[in-house]
This record gives C-alpha cells, structure tokens and sequence, in this order.
C-alpha cells in the first residue's frame, strides 16, 4: 500500500475529524438522528485517538494497526449510512466524511511505526 501519511500526520487529522463531526451539525444545520450520530462520532473518534499508541494518543492502549481497523470499518459504515439513511445535506456529509475516512486508511503507515516521534 502506498503509504503518505505517519502515524503523527494521522493525528492531526484524526483531531481535525473530532472537530468536524462536533462542529457539522451547528455548521450544516443536521438535526435528529444525523446530528446525535455526528456527536457520538466526535465522542467516540476523540476517546479513540486519546487512546491510541501513536504519537498523538495519551493513554495508548489501543494499537495503531487496530484503530486503522476501526477506522476502515466506520468509513465503510459512513458510506452506507449516506447511502441509505439520510438524504440532502446530511447524505452528503455522512457520504464524503466515510470516503474521507477510507481514503485517510488506505494513505496510512500503520504497520511498523512507532508509538512515539
């Protein structure tokens, strides 16, 4: 796999992400399930990275091999739920956030690096 991004640079886009999910529904006016499914993202995708052994993690419990793994399946379960849960504004967002997502997975050095830089 042809691998751009380190394990530091997926930090900051991991942090990057929290804040679009928490910001996406003042930001593009999401209401109901689509903005309570933003906020648990941001919830669960900032809680992931804090735990995560790479440079950007705190309490590094999770491996970076791992949350790649998570992260390839929320990417692939954004798609869908874009595809088939919502529609207008909120398909959109859910559709480029889960093709964002799997795009950030596959540029990724996930094997190899170190816990720290």
């Amino acid at each position: 796999m042809f691998s751009v991004l380190s394990p530091r640079a997926h930090g900051v886009l991991d942090y990057v992400t929290v804040a679009i999910f928490a910001l996406a529904p003042t930001v593009l006016g999401l209401v109901g399930l689509a903005a309570t499914l933003s906020y648990v993202l941001a919830a669960v995708h900032l809680l992931t990275t804090l735990l995560t052994a790479f440079p950007l993690g705190v309490v590094r419990r999770v491996s970076f091999p791992l949350h790649g793994t998570v992260e390839l399946a929320v990417g692939a379960a954004l798609v869908l739920a874009g595809s088939f849960l919502f529609e207008g504004t909120a398909r959109m967002f859910y559709l480029v956030m889960g093709v964002v997502i799997l795009l950030v997975y596959l540029l990724t050095h996930y094997r190899g690096a170190p816990a720290t830089v």
